[in-house]
């Protein structure tokens, strides 16, 4: 019998972590004056902001997602909104039909795949961008039994996956999204909730 493997390090029963990927987190000097709101597309732009400067406490937050809310939360951060997609571009178009144009500190990854500053920035939004992470790949040493199911949480699990691993005829994966699962090589499960919580549901009922 195989194994549910997610490739991150969130503790789950039943889920066995292969974390493939590590967040480094950076320092850069932010400015806080003048900005309307913050926004963060992650729970790792939330711990990075915070690492530099508690002052973001003190602006109200836009969040993709109940987990980064929480994470706002959490720090001490105050939240503004709460995105009811878990895609950047669907986020940039509730941020367009529920705010005026305003300020916004993005506190965001070294790499970004979503179009949400293009958008907003066409639309007299002022976005200042900060890098406070970036996601690297993490070694391995590990065999994989067959059978198994991988859950795939971001491009870069799926690339750091294939860097230092082999796909088995017998193994099948899950993206927690669209977006992730365009980046995989082969047949992939789409979950239709964009949470890890769903994705081990269909896990569970695949092994």
């Amino acid at each position: 019998m195989g194994v549910i493997y997610l490739l991150n390090n969130q503790k789950y029963d039943g889920v066995e972590n292969l974390p493939v990927i590590k967040i480094n987190y950076l320092t850069t000097k932010i400015d806080f004056d003048n900005i309307d709101y913050l926004l963060f597309t992650s729970k790792n732009g939330v711990i990075g902001l915070d690492k530099i400067s508690k002052e973001w406490q003190n602006i109200p937050a836009i969040t993709i997602g109940n987990p980064t809310a929480k994470m706002v939360e959490k720090l001490g951060g105050e939240i503004k909104y709460i995105a009811k997609s878990s895609y950047g571009d669907e986020l940039a178009k509730e941020i367009l039909d529920n705010f005026e144009p305003s300020t916004i500190l993005f506190s965001k990854a070294k790499v970004v795949l979503s179009d949400i500053v293009e958008i907003l920035e066409k639309n007299n939004f002022n976005v200042i961008q900060k890098v406070t992470y970036e996601t690297i790949c993490n070694k391995i040493e590990k065999n994989l039994e067959k059978n198994s199911v991988f859950i795939f949480t971001s491009p870069s699990t799926i690339k750091c996956f294939f860097k230092q691993f082999i796909w088995d005829d017998t193994f099948k994966a899950i993206a927690i999204g669209s977006r992730t699962a365009s980046y995989f090589p082969g047949k992939i499960v789409v979950s239709d909730i964009q949470t890890i919580d769903n994705c081990i549901k269909i896990a569970k009922n695949m092994i």
